[in-house]
């Protein structure tokens, strides 16, 4: 689940990945078409962008310098949505401006440990665990 706590967030990618919406958002605007990531920039002005690495790996390069060379994108901040980390590619995003990069295995692992957490809040919620501590006479 990637949290946003951006006021102006601007996701490219086929569709809603793991995104959780915080409610401080004032816009979150969704595309899909690579064509439409500069005019939708132009449009709504984002603090953060999200772009899906495998959706737009044939534009990624292409779209990554012409926001860093552009010193109008320079408030932006910067993230992609990957599959799995590649020992090449992963620096070559970071070099082209990437800020962060999110993978979809660490987004499995947050939620299977989100699961384990809400288990364990459960069990002390219900009392079962403060019956284990009290003293036996």
């Amino acid at each position: 689940m990637i949290r946003v706590r951006s006021k102006v967030v601007l996701l490219v990618a086929p569709h809603v990945v793991g995104l959780d919406v915080l409610p401080n958002n004032k816009v979150f605007k969704h595309i899909s078409l690579s064509a439409a990531i500069f005019p939708a920039i132009h449009d709504i002005k984002p603090n953060l962008l999200i772009l899906d690495y495998d959706y737009l790996v044939q534009d990624i390069e292409k779209i990554l310098r012409r926001l860093s060379s552009n010193p109008a994108y320079k408030s932006i901040k910067i993230c992609c949505y990957k599959n799995k980390w590649h020992s090449k590619i992963d620096p070559f995003l970071k070099t082209l401006g990437v800020d962060h990069i999110f993978y979809a295995e660490d987004m499995k692992a947050e939620a299977t440990r989100k699961s384990v957490f809400d288990a364990i809040g459960n069990v002390i919620m219900d009392g079962t665990f403060f019956n284990l501590l009290k003293p036996v006479h």
